[in-house]
């Protein structure tokens, strides 16, 4: 079995929108895109490259597919370019088509939890989600996701979206592990605990 993991920026009030730029994502009037920036780190790449060894392919909603392929495919300046070129995008989508644009990438057919669920029972890899806030709570719903690598930045911006909103789905999680970078991210890692994910006590 394949696990479902997501891997994500968050601040301390659970903001996960625009981390990169701040044109990433200007819904709502944000106004503070690119807050994640000033605390890159070398724990943090690290992290990220770790995730990306064990991982079968990628997973995205529509709107953060579209924003990584107008970034990422052509730049040259890091290790990750190459690394998301060949890896296997699967992008969740109702009005995407295939062809998609960028190589690799791969439009779920049909239902994406019954979609989702048929590569779980894949190669036994890692499908990171990164991004994609409502693919994220569509599969939480459904006990779908296996593990929240969460890159929390000390940093309160009182606006903007967030991963787990208000009247969403309960989860139960366990702290596996916790890193401190030197710029004062905490990279938490997250399992479901007993009451299963998205089931109330």
């Amino acid at each position: 079995m394949s696990r479902i993991v997501v891997f994500n920026n968050v601040t301390l009030d659970g903001v996960m929108q625009a981390p990169g730029r701040p044109d990433e994502d200007t819904r709502g009037g944000f106004q503070y895109g690119g807050w994640a920036l000033p605390y890159a780190d070398p724990e943090i790449g690290r992290a990220a490259g770790e995730s990306m060894a064990t991982t079968g392919g990628l997973l995205f909603g529509r709107r953060t597919y579209e924003d990584f392929y107008k970034v990422w495919p052509n730049r040259t300046d890091n290790p990750f370019t190459e690394v998301l070129n060949n890896t296997p995008k699967y992008v969740a989508s109702t009005t995407l088509k295939e062809p998609l644009p960028w190589m690799n990438s791969i439009l779920l057919k049909g239902n994406v939890l019954e979609a989702v669920t048929k590569l779980k029972e894949g190669s036994g890899k890692d499908f990171v989600i990164l991004g994609s806030g409502e693919l994220i709570r569509a599969l939480m719903k459904h006990d779908l996701i296996d593990q929240y690598m969460l890159l929390i930045h000390p940093l309160v911006l009182g606006s903007g979206r967030r991963m787990f909103p208000d009247g969403g789905t309960f989860a139960a999680l366990r702290l596996v592990n916790t890193k401190t970078t030197n710029s004062g991210v905490v990279i938490a890692t997250y399992e479901p605990a007993e009451p299963v994910a998205g089931k109330a006590p």
